[in-house]
């Protein structure tokens, strides 16, 4: 089998997706991670470096990458026992496997010659990032649309969806930019992952570690059990809408990682994230979710790597497949002689 390698410079395309189960897939693929040695990198041996900074795969694994090829330092082979050096190239040849994400399509809401406004589904990335190249908005909008450049002005977390604004050039981009970025009241942990609410004053003797925030909210509805809820966040920070709402008591339905119960025991058997919640809730299941295109037929076999720590299995290791999208929808953006909406999802109708 000849193996061609990607690297960012390679768009997506239309068969590089697999609709299996309502889920969207990406057929895994080879590509070259490409990095540059730090200065605390330095000195390390090229086996010794990986196995410390990317703990992801054993270090055997290192050592037979680096003894066939599939680890390079400026385009050559080198023995595991090499010693690298600051700024230099180091290349890694993987069989990349993306997680799935739900299959519903990204609608494009309004085309215009610097702007396209769509909705983004839940569980689809903004942009490339972690495990994610091709299963983002961005990668599928160059998919299946062929829009390319693309400059998200704002972003929605993986988990939410509703409208997206992406400028189509720099220009325009920084037109929307162009707004005053406010210091606000929300603490995030980056190895948490998940943002507290800080109840402190600046002036007293003990300020608050996180920025300032502010959130207005108005509820729309309600059934008696769960409330529709228009939320306006005046400050952009991580988390801000989610957290917010649990700090006034009323955490979002299906929200996992801030629901008051769950949130102090996030590994709690049959609190699959927003999964349970959301069927729960609202009557939703992964069923529910998926799309006309998401049939039997479409179950095209990929090719293994025999190094590949991921195959044979299409999903990566570690990652819940089931994962469900969260009740949190943007619907509305505007500014000074523009606005740009969202329709709303068929959750914020209640019964």
């Amino acid at each position: 089998m000849e193996i061609v390698w990607q690297t960012p410079a390679n768009p997506p395309e239309k068969d590089d997706y697999i609709f299996l189960n309502g889920r969207r897939h990406v057929r895994p693929y080879y590509f070259e991670f490409i990095s540059y040695v730090k200065n605390r990198w330095a000195g390390k041996t090229i086996v010794d470096l990986f196995a410390e900074e990317f703990k992801g795969r054993p270090y055997d694994y290192y050592v037979s990458a680096v003894k066939c090829g599939r680890i390079q330092v400026d385009g050559e082979m080198v023995p595991v026992s090499y010693i690298v050096k600051p700024s230099q190239k180091i290349s890694h040849f993987l069989h990349r496997h993306e997680p799935p994400v739900m299959a519903w399509d990204v609608s494009i809401l309004q085309k215009d010659p610097d702007v396209v406004t769509i909705c983004k589904p839940a569980t689809v990335p903004v942009h490339p990032c972690g495990q994610y190249r091709k299963n983002t908005v961005v990668g599928i909008l160059q998919a299946d649309h062929g829009l390319s450049p693309l400059f998200p002005v704002h972003r929605l977390d993986r988990l939410v969806s509703g409208l997206l604004i992406l400028a189509r050039n720099a220009l325009k981009a920084d037109f929307f930019r162009q707004e005053q970025v406010v210091d606000v009241n929300i603490n995030y942990n980056a190895r948490e992952g998940r943002s507290t609410a800080e109840v402190g004053d600046s002036c007293s003797d003990f300020p608050t570690k996180g920025k300032a925030a502010c959130t207005k909210f108005t509820r729309i509805s309600t059934n008696g059990t769960h409330s529709i809820v228009l939320c306006k966040p005046i400050t952009g920070r991580t988390h801000q809408i989610r957290v917010h709402l649990q700090y006034t008591g009323h955490p979002i339905a299906n929200d996992f990682l801030y629901l008051s119960e769950l949130a102090a025991n996030p590994s709690a058997e049959g609190t699959s994230a927003d999964r349970a919640a959301c069927s729960s809730s609202f009557g939703l299941t992964p069923q529910d979710c998926s799309s006309d295109k998401c049939e039997e037929n479409t179950r095209e076999d990929f090719n293994t790597d025999p190094m590949c720590t991921n195959c044979p299995n299409l999903v990566p290791k570690g990652y819940d497949v089931y994962e469900e999208g969260l009740c949190l929808h943007c619907v509305k953006y505007s500014g000074p002689g523009w606005v740009y909406e969202c329709p709303y999802p068929d959750w914020a109708f209640l019964s």
